[in-house]
C-alpha cells in the first residue's frame, strides 16, 4: 500500500509561488511586493502564514523588510571600489546604477581629538561637517560623515549645498585632484539611527569604513566615515588607479 503523500505547508507554497513571480520577472530587484493585507487576500490565508512565507525568503535573501515601507525584493549587490580615488557618483555609474545623495546635515564646529589628529589640526580648531545618506536606483546604501578643515576652506559648505558633490565642492575651493590616503574598514551592528537611514533592522550588519583624503601635496584635506548596507554593497580593491 502507497503511503499518502505528504502535503506540501501552506506557507511554503506561497513562498514557492511568490519565488516564482520573482525568477519570471513579475516583481523586479528593487519592487516592493503587495502588502501582507493583499497577499492573505490572493492566497486566501491569514498573516501569519504570509509572514512565514516572508521571512523563508528573507532568510534566503530574495527579498528584506524595510521598516514602516514593506517587503522589497533584494537587489545584487553593487561593486563598489575602493583605491587610490573614490568618487562616489562615477563609481555608481561604472556599476550600471544611479547615484543620489540626501543631506541629513551641514555645519561648522569644533574639531573632536580624532578629526584633529587625521586633519593634522589642533584640537578645537573649526571644521565643516557634512553628513548624508547615499542612494543606488533609490535605495539607501550609505550613511556618511566628512569632516574638512574649516580655515583652509571658509565657503566649502556653500559650495557643498550648491552641488551635494564632495569633488565639485573641492574643486571650487582650488582643489583640482585629491586621493585616498588611508581606509580602514571594520564590520559593525547598526544602531537604530543607522538602520532608520538604512531602511534595515536595527542589529544588522554593516561595514563601517573610515578614510583620509590627501591634497596632492599630501595634506589631508577630508576625514570620512561611511557606515556600508552590508547586503547592498561589495566593496572591491583593485591596484592602479581608477583615473
Amino acid at each position: 500500500m502507497t503511503p499518502p503523500r505528504k502535503k506540501t505547508p501552506v506557507w511554503q507554497s506561497i513562498s514557492q509561488s511568490l519565488t516564482a513571480d520573482i525568477g519570471e520577472g513579475r516583481y523586479r530587484p528593487g519592487d516592493k511586493l503587495p502588502t501582507e493585507a493583499e497577499l492573505s487576500a490572493r492566497f486566501g490565508v491569514n498573516r501569519h502564514t504570509v509572514r512565514h512565507a516572508l521571512k523563508d525568503m528573507a532568510e534566503r535573501g530574495l527579498v528584506h523588510a524595510r521598516r514602516g515601507a514593506g517587503v522589497f525584493v533584494a537587489q545584487s549587490p553593487t561593486d563598489y571600489p575602493i583605491g587610490k580615488r573614490v568618487r562616489f557618483h562615477r563609481n555608481l555609474q561604472k556599476a550600471g546604477r544611479l547615484p543620489a545623495k540626501e543631506t541629513l546635515s551641514i555645519e561648522t564646529r569644533s574639531a573632536d581629538a580624532r578629526e584633529a589628529e587625521a586633519l593634522a589640526l589642533s584640537k578645537g580648531d573649526r571644521v565643516h561637517v557634512y553628513e548624508g545618506l547615499s542612494l543606488a536606483d533609490d535605495q539607501p546604501i550609505l550613511v556618511f560623515r566628512s569632516v574638512f578643515p574649516a580655515d583652509r576652506f571658509p565657503a566649502l559648505l556653500e559650495h557643498m549645498t550648491a552641488s551635494q558633490s564632495v569633488t565639485a565642492a573641492l574643486k571650487a575651493c582650488g582643489i583640482e585632484d585629491y586621493t585616498r590616503a588611508s581606509t580602514r574598514l571594520t564590520a559593525k551592528r547598526a544602531t537604530a539611527t543607522q538602520a532608520l537611514h538604512l531602511r534595515i533592522q536595527e542589529g544588522d550588519p554593516i561595514l563601517r569604513s573610515v578614510g583620509i583624503n590627501v591634497d596632492p601635496d599630501g595634506v589631508p584635506i577630508e576625514y570620512g566615515v561611511s557606515w556600508f548596507a552590508g547586503d547592498r554593497v561589495t566593496l572591491t580593491f583593485a591596484e592602479g588607479d581608477e583615473g
